[in-house]
């Protein structure tokens, strides 16, 4: 019997819950180490170096925004599942070697390698091959929701788990993750279909699209402003919150529940009642909200607690929603293209945001960060504002006769 058009098929609902969790495993590991690693810095050689600390948190950005591209099209060539592998596999030899890191060039060694294992272009793909059009956009948003959702996991349990086992822990926990996104990959992701011969449109055609550009622009924005943010975030918790790396959690954990209570009625509203554009903008303009009040108020505890929730909600709530207007903005014969740049740009993010907000700490301070991506986000607000945002696409109920 044939699956109705308006409801996924139980291939569909295992290849998207697969993809996202194979997506947050290596993500996770990714996010472990943003809150607590500017802190476990200061005890290595280097590490009193806020640029040098930037460039370690950026670094493996930089190298993803290099090689997602080229592994896209490999995955074209050889096939997905073995070009995720090989990107996973190349991680975890770079979190092994960030786990026995005597100093900071090490780190950042370890750091590169981890970038380079650029599969997100690759998964995205492999999830585009899995699903029918008019269910593609909900298996992308399960996999941005899963990057809000391990990020703020990681933001309550690395502070816990940094206290029980150290960063090299940590790196090593990053490295058995992988690993077991491997694992999950080959037992749990079905057999990707073979190509359909679509018309490949030239690459340039995909990035100078305006709406596409106009959201690659804003996880760009979005990836700056999380790492920039988190070079100075945990120091100020311990300054002016009096809260020891280890605790961190009491601001993260009640931040974070509150968050997604907020976050998941968004997220349904803006899918089944059309008003993506609305939401989509209101979590921009929290965003900014949330900038100005901590270049305003951010010497204390209750301040930074509620900036942090509310940056909690305006980030899952874009994390799930870009990545879904991105496959639904894109031809249908340059969505792995499209996808590809998207992942470029959110990498390009990672590291700017790493290396520009050290600098800017190390030079400038604290204020001067929160500054920078004030101004970051008011520019995406601005260009988001003029995009055209894509319909809700409505599929009548197939009906069957026997």
């Amino acid at each position: 019997m044939s699956i109705p058009t308006d409801r996924m098929s139980p291939e569909e609902r295992r290849a998207g819950a697969s993809l996202a969790s194979i997506f947050a495993l290596r993500m996770l590991g990714l996010f472990l180490i943003l809150p607590v690693f500017s802190v476990y810095a200061k005890t290595l050689p280097g590490g009193d170096n806020l640029a040098l600390v930037g460039f370690a948190l950026g670094a493996y950005g930089l190298t993803q925004a290099i090689f997602q591209i080229p592994f896209g099209i490999a995955s074209d060539i050889f096939g997905r599942k073995l070009v995720i592998v090989i990107g996973l596999l190349i991680y975890a030899l770079g979190s092994f070697v960030a786990a026995a890191a005597p100093d900071m060039t090490w780190i950042i060694i370890g750091r590169v390698l981890q970038g380079a294992g650029a599969i997100s272009a690759a998964v995205t793909a492999l999830a585009a091959d899995l699903t029918r059009e008019e269910h593609r956009t909900k298996v992308m948003a399960m996999i941005g929701s899963s990057i809000g959702l391990v990020f703020a996991l990681s933001l309550v349990g690395a502070p816990i788990l940094y206290g029980w086992i150290g960063m090299g822990g940590l790196f090593i926990m990053t490295g058995v993750l992988a690993l077991m996104a491997i694992v999950l990959l080959l037992k749990a992701v079905p057999p990707a279909p073979p190509p359909h011969g679509h018309e490949k449109l030239p690459l340039r055609r995909v990035i100078l699209d305006p709406d596409l550009f106009r959201l690659n622009v804003g996880i760009f924005v979005l990836h700056i402003v999380q790492m920039a943010m988190f070079v100075v975030l945990p120091h100020a918790l311990v300054d002016f919150g009096g809260l020891e790396a280890a605790a961190h959690w009491k601001v993260y954990l009640p931040a974070v529940l509150v968050s997604f209570a907020i976050m998941v009625p968004a997220i349904i509203a803006a899918e089944r009642k059309d008003k993506m554009r609305p939401i989509f903008l209101m979590a921009i303009g929290l965003l900014l909200i949330v900038q100005s009040g901590l270049l305003m108020f951010h010497e204390n505890i209750w301040a930074l607690a509620l900036w942090l929730l509310l940056f909690f909600v305006a980030f899952n709530v874009l994390e799930a929603t870009l990545p879904s207007l991105v496959s639904r903005t894109a031809p249908p014969a340059a969505k792995g293209a499209a996808l590809g740049v998207y992942n470029t740009t959110q990498a390009m993010g990672l590291f700017i945001g790493g290396t520009a907000g050290g600098y800017i700490a190390q030079n400038f301070g604290d204020n001067a960060v929160f500054a920078a991506c004030t101004g970051l986000i008011l520019v995406w607000l601005v260009v988001a504002n003029s995009m055209n945002f894509p319909q809700r696409r409505v599929t009548p109920v197939a009906t069957h006769t026997d």
